[in-house]
Protein backbone atom coordinates (compact mmCIF):
# COMPACT_ATOMS: atom_id res chain seq x y z
CA UNK A 1 0.00 0.00 0.00
CA UNK A 2 0.89 3.66 -0.29
CA UNK A 3 0.64 5.15 3.20
CA UNK A 4 0.93 8.77 4.30
CA UNK A 5 2.00 9.25 7.93
CA UNK A 6 1.08 12.66 9.38
CA UNK A 7 3.36 13.58 12.28
CA UNK A 8 6.95 12.35 12.50
CA UNK A 9 7.40 12.40 16.26
CA UNK A 10 7.94 9.37 18.49
CA UNK A 11 4.88 7.45 17.32
CA UNK A 12 4.86 8.57 13.69
CA UNK A 13 8.49 7.80 12.83
CA UNK A 14 8.37 4.42 14.60
CA UNK A 15 5.24 3.42 12.69
CA UNK A 16 6.62 4.76 9.40
CA UNK A 17 9.81 2.73 9.69
CA UNK A 18 7.95 -0.37 10.85
CA UNK A 19 5.41 -0.47 8.04
CA UNK A 20 8.14 0.25 5.49
CA UNK A 21 9.92 -2.86 6.75
CA UNK A 22 6.73 -4.76 5.85
CA UNK A 23 7.09 -3.49 2.27
CA UNK A 24 4.61 -0.62 2.27
CA UNK A 25 5.54 2.65 0.55
CA UNK A 26 5.53 5.49 3.07
CA UNK A 27 5.33 9.26 2.82
CA UNK A 28 6.20 10.92 6.11
CA UNK A 29 4.45 14.29 6.46
CA UNK A 30 5.36 16.93 9.02
CA UNK A 31 4.87 20.69 9.32
CA UNK A 32 8.50 21.08 10.38
CA UNK A 33 10.77 21.47 7.34
CA UNK A 34 13.75 20.75 9.58
CA UNK A 35 12.26 17.43 10.65
CA UNK A 36 11.35 16.55 7.05
CA UNK A 37 14.94 17.23 5.87
CA UNK A 38 16.37 15.17 8.73
CA UNK A 39 14.20 12.15 7.88
CA UNK A 40 15.01 12.46 4.18
CA UNK A 41 18.72 12.51 5.10
CA UNK A 42 18.35 9.39 7.23
CA UNK A 43 18.58 11.17 10.58
CA UNK A 44 15.75 10.15 12.94
CA UNK A 45 14.10 13.12 14.67
CA UNK A 46 14.02 11.13 17.93
CA UNK A 47 16.23 8.65 19.73
CA UNK A 48 14.62 5.21 19.64
CA UNK A 49 16.13 1.72 19.29
CA UNK A 50 15.92 0.14 15.80
CA UNK A 51 14.59 3.31 14.17
CA UNK A 52 17.93 4.46 12.64
CA UNK A 53 18.52 1.09 11.00
CA UNK A 54 14.97 0.76 9.68
CA UNK A 55 14.98 4.35 8.41
CA UNK A 56 18.23 3.78 6.52
CA UNK A 57 16.88 0.52 5.09
CA UNK A 58 13.59 2.14 4.03
CA UNK A 59 15.35 5.06 2.34
CA UNK A 60 17.76 2.74 0.52
CA UNK A 61 14.85 0.71 -0.87
CA UNK A 62 12.90 3.80 -1.84
CA UNK A 63 10.09 2.91 0.56
CA UNK A 64 10.38 5.99 2.79
CA UNK A 65 10.10 9.60 1.65
CA UNK A 66 9.39 12.77 3.60
CA UNK A 67 7.53 15.94 2.72
CA UNK A 68 5.84 18.96 4.25
CA UNK A 69 3.13 18.82 1.55
CA UNK A 70 -0.06 16.90 2.38
CA UNK A 71 -1.10 17.03 -1.28
CA UNK A 72 2.12 15.34 -2.40
CA UNK A 73 1.72 12.56 0.17
CA UNK A 74 -1.94 11.97 -0.62
CA UNK A 75 -1.66 11.96 -4.42
CA UNK A 76 -1.47 8.15 -4.59
CA UNK A 77 -2.19 7.18 -0.97
CA UNK A 78 -4.40 4.26 -0.05
CA UNK A 79 -4.25 5.23 3.59
CA UNK A 80 -3.38 8.17 5.83
CA UNK A 81 -2.28 7.64 9.42
CA UNK A 82 -2.50 10.55 11.86
CA UNK A 83 0.11 10.51 14.65
CA UNK A 84 0.19 14.15 15.77
CA UNK A 85 0.44 15.16 19.42
CA UNK A 86 -2.47 15.79 21.78
CA UNK A 87 -0.76 17.64 24.65
CA UNK A 88 -2.54 18.70 27.83
CA UNK A 89 -4.50 21.93 27.68
CA UNK A 90 -4.62 24.33 30.62
CA UNK A 91 -7.81 22.70 31.96
CA UNK A 92 -6.35 19.17 31.81
CA UNK A 93 -8.20 18.14 28.66
CA UNK A 94 -6.31 17.22 25.51
CA UNK A 95 -5.42 20.07 23.19
CA UNK A 96 -6.99 18.92 19.91
CA UNK A 97 -5.53 21.73 17.80
CA UNK A 98 -3.01 19.53 15.95
CA UNK A 99 -5.63 16.86 15.22
CA UNK A 100 -8.07 19.45 13.90
CA UNK A 101 -5.44 21.13 11.72
CA UNK A 102 -4.15 17.90 10.19
CA UNK A 103 -7.72 16.74 9.57
CA UNK A 104 -8.42 19.97 7.68
CA UNK A 105 -5.18 19.56 5.69
CA UNK A 106 -6.06 16.00 4.68
CA UNK A 107 -9.60 16.95 3.69
CA UNK A 108 -8.36 19.96 1.66
CA UNK A 109 -5.62 17.98 -0.12
CA UNK A 110 -7.69 14.89 -0.87
CA UNK A 111 -7.63 14.37 -4.65
CA UNK A 112 -10.96 14.15 -6.44
CA UNK A 113 -11.96 11.21 -8.58
CA UNK A 114 -10.75 8.47 -6.25
CA UNK A 115 -11.70 4.94 -7.23
CA UNK A 116 -11.54 3.78 -3.61
CA UNK A 117 -12.12 5.60 -0.34
CA UNK A 118 -9.03 6.84 1.47
CA UNK A 119 -8.76 5.21 4.88
CA UNK A 120 -7.81 7.89 7.43
CA UNK A 121 -6.67 6.17 10.61
CA UNK A 122 -6.09 8.21 13.76
CA UNK A 123 -3.55 6.77 16.20
CA UNK A 124 -3.15 9.85 18.41
CA UNK A 125 -4.76 9.52 21.85
CA UNK A 126 -8.12 11.32 21.65
CA UNK A 127 -11.11 11.52 23.97
CA UNK A 128 -14.24 9.44 23.22
CA UNK A 129 -16.47 11.25 20.74
CA UNK A 130 -13.62 13.00 18.88
CA UNK A 131 -14.02 11.06 15.63
CA UNK A 132 -17.76 11.73 15.46
CA UNK A 133 -17.82 15.23 16.92
CA UNK A 134 -14.59 16.81 15.62
CA UNK A 135 -12.94 14.80 12.86
CA UNK A 136 -16.00 13.84 10.82
CA UNK A 137 -17.57 17.33 10.91
CA UNK A 138 -14.31 18.84 9.57
CA UNK A 139 -14.27 16.40 6.66
CA UNK A 140 -17.95 17.04 6.02
CA UNK A 141 -17.47 20.83 6.04
CA UNK A 142 -14.49 20.72 3.64
CA UNK A 143 -15.60 17.92 1.30
CA UNK A 144 -19.35 18.38 1.34
CA UNK A 145 -21.87 15.60 1.67
CA UNK A 146 -21.30 14.22 -1.83
CA UNK A 147 -17.59 13.54 -1.30
CA UNK A 148 -17.83 11.95 2.16
CA UNK A 149 -17.78 8.57 0.42
CA UNK A 150 -14.15 9.35 -0.53
CA UNK A 151 -12.97 8.81 3.06
CA UNK A 152 -13.36 6.03 5.60
CA UNK A 153 -12.49 7.05 9.13
CA UNK A 154 -10.81 4.67 11.58
CA UNK A 155 -9.53 5.07 15.11
CA UNK A 156 -6.81 2.60 16.10
CA UNK A 157 -4.78 3.46 19.21
CA UNK A 158 -1.05 2.78 19.18
CA UNK A 159 0.38 0.69 22.02
CA UNK A 160 4.02 1.72 21.70
CA UNK A 161 6.35 2.26 24.65
CA UNK A 162 9.30 4.61 24.44
CA UNK A 163 12.45 2.56 24.20
CA UNK A 164 10.72 -0.43 22.60
CA UNK A 165 8.36 1.17 20.07
CA UNK A 166 9.47 -0.88 17.06
CA UNK A 167 9.43 -4.15 19.01
CA UNK A 168 5.98 -3.24 20.36
CA UNK A 169 4.72 -2.47 16.84
CA UNK A 170 5.56 -5.97 15.63
CA UNK A 171 4.41 -7.68 18.84
CA UNK A 172 1.49 -5.61 20.12
CA UNK A 173 -0.44 -6.69 23.22
CA UNK A 174 -3.66 -6.20 21.24
CA UNK A 175 -5.03 -4.50 18.12
CA UNK A 176 -8.08 -2.26 18.44
CA UNK A 177 -9.87 -1.07 15.29
CA UNK A 178 -12.65 1.47 15.75
CA UNK A 179 -15.02 2.05 12.84
CA UNK A 180 -18.50 3.49 12.46
CA UNK A 181 -20.14 0.06 12.18
CA UNK A 182 -17.54 -1.90 14.22
CA UNK A 183 -16.61 -3.86 11.10
CA UNK A 184 -13.12 -4.51 9.69
CA UNK A 185 -11.50 -1.92 7.43
CA UNK A 186 -9.63 -3.31 4.42
CA UNK A 187 -6.58 -1.05 4.78
CA UNK A 188 -6.14 -1.80 8.47
CA UNK A 189 -6.48 -5.51 7.73
CA UNK A 190 -3.73 -5.23 5.12
CA UNK A 191 -1.53 -3.16 7.42
CA UNK A 192 -1.85 -5.65 10.28
CA UNK A 193 -1.82 -8.91 8.33
CA UNK A 194 1.62 -9.92 9.66
CA UNK A 195 0.83 -9.05 13.28
CA UNK A 196 -0.25 -11.75 15.71
CA UNK A 197 -2.35 -10.28 18.50
CA UNK A 198 -5.94 -10.35 19.81
CA UNK A 199 -7.93 -8.05 17.52
CA UNK A 200 -11.06 -6.12 18.53
CA UNK A 201 -13.36 -4.50 15.97
CA UNK A 202 -15.45 -1.98 17.88
CA UNK A 203 -17.18 1.37 17.50
CA UNK A 204 -15.25 4.63 17.58
CA UNK A 205 -15.90 5.50 21.23
CA UNK A 206 -14.85 2.17 22.71
CA UNK A 207 -11.62 2.35 20.70
CA UNK A 208 -11.00 5.96 21.74
CA UNK A 209 -11.39 5.17 25.44
CA UNK A 210 -8.94 2.24 25.32
CA UNK A 211 -5.72 4.20 25.78
CA UNK A 212 -7.11 6.20 28.71
CA UNK A 213 -8.13 2.99 30.46
CA UNK A 214 -4.74 1.39 29.81
CA UNK A 215 -2.55 4.32 30.76
CA UNK A 216 -4.52 5.24 33.87
CA UNK A 217 -4.35 1.60 35.01
CA UNK A 218 -0.58 1.64 34.52
CA UNK A 219 -0.44 4.82 36.61
CA UNK A 220 -2.57 3.16 39.31
CA UNK A 221 -0.20 0.17 39.39
CA UNK A 222 2.87 2.38 39.75
CA UNK A 223 1.28 4.53 42.45
CA UNK A 224 -0.01 1.50 44.37
CA UNK A 225 3.34 -0.28 44.18
CA UNK A 226 5.13 2.81 45.44
CA UNK A 227 2.65 3.29 48.30
CA UNK A 228 3.24 -0.31 49.41
CA UNK A 229 6.95 0.32 48.99
CA UNK A 230 6.73 3.28 51.39
CA UNK A 231 4.88 1.14 53.92
CA UNK A 232 7.57 -1.56 53.62
CA UNK A 233 10.33 1.02 53.99
CA UNK A 234 8.75 2.48 57.13
CA UNK A 235 8.27 -0.97 58.69
CA UNK A 236 11.69 -2.36 57.79
CA UNK A 237 10.29 -4.91 55.32
CA UNK A 238 12.09 -5.79 52.08
CA UNK A 239 9.73 -4.47 49.38
CA UNK A 240 11.20 -6.75 46.71
CA UNK A 241 10.20 -9.80 48.77
CA UNK A 242 6.62 -8.58 49.11
CA UNK A 243 6.56 -7.81 45.38
CA UNK A 244 7.79 -11.29 44.47
CA UNK A 245 5.01 -12.86 46.55
CA UNK A 246 2.38 -10.52 45.12
CA UNK A 247 3.12 -11.07 41.42
CA UNK A 248 3.43 -14.84 41.84
CA UNK A 249 -0.37 -14.96 42.22
CA UNK A 250 -1.61 -14.96 38.62
CA UNK A 251 -4.97 -16.43 39.62
CA UNK A 252 -6.23 -13.30 41.40
CA UNK A 253 -3.58 -10.57 41.72
CA UNK A 254 -2.24 -10.42 38.15
CA UNK A 255 -5.32 -11.54 36.24
CA UNK A 256 -8.67 -10.34 34.86
CA UNK A 257 -10.34 -11.04 38.23
CA UNK A 258 -11.69 -8.00 40.08
CA UNK A 259 -11.23 -5.85 36.96
CA UNK A 260 -14.70 -6.26 35.47
CA UNK A 261 -16.88 -3.15 35.97
CA UNK A 262 -19.83 -4.03 38.18
CA UNK A 263 -20.74 -4.18 41.84
CA UNK A 264 -18.96 -2.40 44.65
CA UNK A 265 -16.59 -4.43 46.79
CA UNK A 266 -17.75 -5.66 50.18
CA UNK A 267 -17.73 -8.61 52.53
CA UNK A 268 -15.83 -9.30 55.69
CA UNK A 269 -12.32 -8.98 54.24
CA UNK A 270 -11.76 -6.22 51.68
CA UNK A 271 -13.24 -3.18 53.50
CA UNK A 272 -11.77 -4.29 56.83
CA UNK A 273 -8.29 -4.85 55.43
CA UNK A 274 -8.28 -1.63 53.43
CA UNK A 275 -9.11 0.29 56.61
CA UNK A 276 -6.40 -1.56 58.49
CA UNK A 277 -3.79 -0.80 55.82
CA UNK A 278 -4.86 2.85 55.93
CA UNK A 279 -4.25 2.86 59.68
CA UNK A 280 -0.88 1.10 59.34
CA UNK A 281 0.22 3.57 56.66
CA UNK A 282 -0.92 6.58 58.67
CA UNK A 283 0.74 5.23 61.81
CA UNK A 284 4.11 4.86 60.09
CA UNK A 285 3.78 8.06 58.02
CA UNK A 286 3.72 6.37 54.60
CA UNK A 287 1.02 8.69 53.17
CA UNK A 288 -0.89 6.22 50.98
CA UNK A 289 -3.21 8.61 49.11
CA UNK A 290 -4.37 6.04 46.55
CA UNK A 291 -5.23 3.48 49.22
CA UNK A 292 -6.96 6.21 51.25
CA UNK A 293 -9.28 6.94 48.31
CA UNK A 294 -10.53 3.36 47.85
CA UNK A 295 -13.36 3.37 50.39
CA UNK A 296 -14.61 6.79 49.28
CA UNK A 297 -14.66 5.58 45.68
CA UNK A 298 -16.51 2.43 46.73
CA UNK A 299 -19.17 4.44 48.58
CA UNK A 300 -19.66 6.66 45.53
CA UNK A 301 -20.09 3.54 43.41
CA UNK A 302 -22.71 2.13 45.76
CA UNK A 303 -24.83 5.24 45.35
CA UNK A 304 -24.37 5.23 41.57
CA UNK A 305 -25.63 1.64 41.47
CA UNK A 306 -28.68 2.69 43.50
CA UNK A 307 -29.40 5.49 41.02
CA UNK A 308 -28.94 3.01 38.16
CA UNK A 309 -31.26 0.45 39.78
CA UNK A 310 -34.10 2.89 40.55
CA UNK A 311 -33.92 4.91 37.32
CA UNK A 312 -37.42 5.29 35.87
CA UNK A 313 -39.27 3.78 38.84
CA UNK A 314 -42.32 5.60 40.14
CA UNK A 315 -42.48 6.44 43.88
CA UNK A 316 -43.65 3.46 45.92
CA UNK A 317 -42.88 0.93 43.16
CA UNK A 318 -42.55 -2.73 44.15
CA UNK A 319 -39.05 -4.17 43.72
CA UNK A 320 -37.54 -7.63 44.12
CA UNK A 321 -33.84 -7.67 45.05
CA UNK A 322 -32.27 -10.96 43.93
CA UNK A 323 -29.19 -11.46 46.08
CA UNK A 324 -28.39 -9.80 49.38
CA UNK A 325 -24.98 -11.21 50.29
CA UNK A 326 -22.01 -9.68 48.50
CA UNK A 327 -21.54 -13.01 46.69
CA UNK A 328 -23.97 -15.79 45.80
CA UNK A 329 -23.97 -19.05 47.82
CA UNK A 330 -22.87 -17.33 51.03
CA UNK A 331 -24.87 -15.85 53.89
CA UNK A 332 -22.15 -13.36 54.85
CA UNK A 333 -23.87 -9.98 54.89
CA UNK A 334 -21.07 -8.01 56.53
CA UNK A 335 -20.49 -4.83 54.50
CA UNK A 336 -22.28 -6.32 51.52
CA UNK A 337 -22.98 -3.51 49.03
CA UNK A 338 -26.32 -5.21 48.40
CA UNK A 339 -27.34 -4.55 52.00
CA UNK A 340 -26.62 -0.86 51.37
CA UNK A 341 -28.67 -1.08 48.16
CA UNK A 342 -31.61 -2.61 50.03
CA UNK A 343 -31.37 0.02 52.76
CA UNK A 344 -31.42 2.83 50.19
CA UNK A 345 -34.50 1.38 48.47
CA UNK A 346 -36.35 1.14 51.77
CA UNK A 347 -35.32 4.64 52.82
CA UNK A 348 -36.57 5.99 49.48
CA UNK A 349 -40.02 4.50 50.12
CA UNK A 350 -40.03 1.65 47.64
CA UNK A 351 -41.80 -1.63 48.36
CA UNK A 352 -38.83 -4.00 48.65
CA UNK A 353 -38.66 -7.76 48.94
CA UNK A 354 -35.48 -9.83 48.89
CA UNK A 355 -34.76 -13.31 47.56
CA UNK A 356 -31.50 -14.98 48.57
CA UNK A 357 -31.64 -18.77 49.11
CA UNK A 358 -28.40 -18.80 51.12
CA UNK A 359 -29.83 -16.54 53.82
CA UNK A 360 -32.04 -17.74 56.67
CA UNK A 361 -32.59 -14.82 59.03
CA UNK A 362 -33.14 -17.17 61.96
CA UNK A 363 -29.71 -18.76 61.50
CA UNK A 364 -27.57 -15.63 61.35
CA UNK A 365 -25.10 -15.46 64.24
CA UNK A 366 -22.42 -13.25 65.75
CA UNK A 367 -21.14 -10.23 63.86
CA UNK A 368 -23.12 -11.29 60.80
CA UNK A 369 -26.36 -11.17 62.78
CA UNK A 370 -25.52 -7.82 64.35
CA UNK A 371 -24.59 -6.22 61.04
CA UNK A 372 -27.64 -7.53 59.20
CA UNK A 373 -30.20 -6.25 61.70
CA UNK A 374 -28.43 -2.97 62.41
CA UNK A 375 -28.69 -2.17 58.70
CA UNK A 376 -32.00 -3.90 57.88
CA UNK A 377 -34.15 -4.23 61.04
CA UNK A 378 -37.04 -5.62 58.95
CA UNK A 379 -34.88 -8.28 57.27
CA UNK A 380 -36.93 -11.27 58.42
CA UNK A 381 -40.15 -9.72 57.09
CA UNK A 382 -38.84 -8.71 53.66
CA UNK A 383 -37.04 -11.98 52.85
CA UNK A 384 -39.15 -14.18 50.55
CA UNK A 385 -38.79 -17.73 49.26
CA UNK A 386 -38.17 -18.67 45.66
CA UNK A 387 -41.77 -19.87 45.31
CA UNK A 388 -43.14 -16.60 46.66
CA UNK A 389 -40.83 -14.50 44.49
CA UNK A 390 -41.74 -16.40 41.32
CA UNK A 391 -45.47 -16.34 42.09
CA UNK A 392 -45.50 -12.59 42.73
CA UNK A 393 -43.43 -11.96 39.63
CA UNK A 394 -45.94 -13.99 37.59
CA UNK A 395 -48.83 -12.04 39.14
CA UNK A 396 -47.25 -8.74 38.12
CA UNK A 397 -46.65 -7.60 41.70
CA UNK A 398 -43.10 -6.41 41.00
CA UNK A 399 -42.30 -3.41 38.84
CA UNK A 400 -38.64 -4.40 38.58
CA UNK A 401 -36.15 -7.07 39.61
CA UNK A 402 -32.69 -5.99 40.74
CA UNK A 403 -30.12 -8.69 39.95
CA UNK A 404 -27.48 -7.96 42.59
CA UNK A 405 -25.58 -11.25 42.27
CA UNK A 406 -25.81 -14.62 40.52
CA UNK A 407 -28.83 -15.57 42.67
CA UNK A 408 -31.11 -14.22 39.93
CA UNK A 409 -30.25 -17.26 37.80
CA UNK A 410 -32.31 -19.43 40.19
CA UNK A 411 -35.52 -17.58 39.36
CA UNK A 412 -38.04 -18.26 36.59
CA UNK A 413 -39.22 -14.78 35.70
CA UNK A 414 -41.96 -13.88 33.22
CA UNK A 415 -40.94 -12.32 29.92
CA UNK A 416 -41.29 -8.57 29.97
CA UNK A 417 -40.47 -8.07 33.66
CA UNK A 418 -37.66 -5.51 33.72
CA UNK A 419 -34.41 -6.82 35.24
CA UNK A 420 -31.62 -4.40 36.13
CA UNK A 421 -28.18 -5.85 36.85
CA UNK A 422 -26.03 -4.18 39.49
CA UNK A 423 -23.57 -7.07 39.83
CA UNK A 424 -21.89 -6.17 36.55
CA UNK A 425 -21.73 -3.13 34.29
CA UNK A 426 -19.82 -5.00 31.56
Amino acid sequence: MDVAIFGLGYVGIAIACSIARDGHRVWGVDASEKRVRAVADGVPPISEPDVPELLAEGLAKGLIRATASPAEALATADMAIVCVGTPSAANGAHNMGFVAEVTRQIATALPEGRTRALTVAYRSTIRPGTTEELVEPIFRAVLGEARMEDVELVYSPAFLRKGSAVADYFAPPKIVIGTRDARPNWAMEELNRNLDAPTFHVGYRAAELTKFVDNTWHAVKVAYANEIGRVCLALGIEASTVHKIFVSDTKLNISPYYLRPGGAFGGSCLPKDVRALQHIAADCGANTHLVDSLLRSNEAHKHRLFDHARDGLMPGARVLLAGLAFKALTDDLRESPNVDLARKFLAAGFGLEIYDPAIDASKLVGANLGYAYSQLPTLERILVSRETAEARAEQGVYDRVIAANATVRDLRLPAGLPVVHTGTLA
